[in-house]
């Protein structure tokens, strides 16, 4: 959410194989706790370290390495190195140290509570704000302002994910729901799984669709060069389909404002769709290497000298606006929006007065 938001997400950290399945299991185990896995069709072609990575998150990569090569992860019953390949059906035995627990702590960190009662609570997420700790991202967190904040949450995704059913980019601003007990979790992951939510996001563009609606339907994948990155690709099984439908909600000069509605949660979609059509989100540093949008490039008219220009944003003008859900327990229908943070709403008013 990205720009995806999905079950038990992950953080917004390059994986050669981050992209070939979002379903992926997200393990947390103790420490000295043995796990058994089975490698599926799907993680064929995976480095070890990466796939281990990929389904234990509150480890670093160089624990999970160090993990390797002190024996404790062997391969089919044998000692592997970190960069073997792995195959379908291939055998992972796993023993690992427990994390530091040192690195994630319940923090007061003030929360934009949107809408709250005794089975889930709705966050406005600011920018800035990792949703759960790993790989280097361990305070700051909403998961550990949620756990500083509420006595009651969801452990099915581990300990360092309290509540969180789904998850937003760093940078992506907005609606993120949170389950305070399990039941609740489950039931609203079904909803995500089965497609029952329906979210809509804003952003702000650069250049102007050819048509007023369309779908996007294509297959993302990791980057051939740039790993941090996903891409658009041909069908192939380390991808996975991605659908975005989108309308253009305000045609400014150059630039528009979008009503997006993933269909799907691949990572990075709706970052990758708009770049796909010619209409990359802006600010956007990863796809775009601009990390910032000014008033003078809103309107060039308004800004004579360069030294006086003003930064209106400065990171993916992408807001989580809109989310309708069931309830999980009263079985209807709840529809939650999150304001226009000042950043976006400050953009939209510079490009809407070029058009004055």
């Amino acid at each position: 959410m990205t720009d995806s938001d999905r079950p038990n997400g992950r953080s917004e950290t390059p994986l050669d194989e981050q992209s070939a399945d979002d379903d992926l299991p997200v393990h947390d185990i103790s420490a000295g706790q043995a796990v058994q896995l089975t490698v599926e069709s799907r993680a064929h072609g995976w480095r070890l370290d990466h796939y281990l990575n990929r389904l234990f998150p509150n480890y670093s990569r160089a624990q999970l390495q160090k993990a390797i090569e002190s024996g404790t992860v062997r391969l089919n019953g044998m000692a592997a190195k970190a960069s073997r390949r792995l195959r379908v059906n291939d055998r992972i035995d796993v023993e690992l140290p427990d994390a530091d627990e040192t690195h994630f702590q319940p923090e007061d960190i003030p929360l934009d509570i949107l809408y709250e009662d005794e089975f889930l609570v709705v966050v406005n997420k600011s920018a800035g704000m990792v949703v759960h700790p790993g790989r280097g991202s361990y305070s700051g967190t909403l998961a550990a302002a949620l756990q500083f904040h509420f006595d009651r949450l969801s452990d099915v995704g581990g300990r360092h994910r309290p509540g969180i059913v789904h998850r937003l980019d760093r940078d992506t601003t907005g609606v993120i729901l949170i389950a305070k007990d399990n039941r609740v979790h489950q039931k609203i992951s079904r909803q995500f799984e089965q497609r029952q939510t329906k979210k809509e996001y804003l952003a702000i563009v650069r250049g102007v669709p050819d048509f007023e609606s369309d779908f996007i339907r294509t297959h993302v994948c990791v980057h051939n060069r740039v790993r941090e990155r996903m891409m658009v690709c041909s069908p192939t099984e380390r991808s996975r389909e991605a659908v975005t439908f989108y309308e253009v909600a305000e045609k400014f000069r150059g630039y528009a404002l979008m009503r997006l509605r993933p269909e799907t949660g691949r990572t990075h979609q709706l970052r990758v769709h708009m770049l796909h059509i010619g209409t990359p989100i802006i600010a956007d540093r990863l796809y775009t290497g601009e990390g910032q949008f000014t008033r003078r490039q809103a309107n060039p008219f308004a800004v004579e000298d360069a030294a006086d220009d003003e930064v209106l944003i400065s990171r993916q003008a992408l807001h989580a606006f809109r989310l309708t859900i069931r309830h999980p327990e009263r079985n209807e229908l709840m529809t939650f929006e999150a304001p226009l943070p000042d950043d976006f709403r400050r953009t939209v008013d510079a490009l809407r007065s070029v058009q004055d």
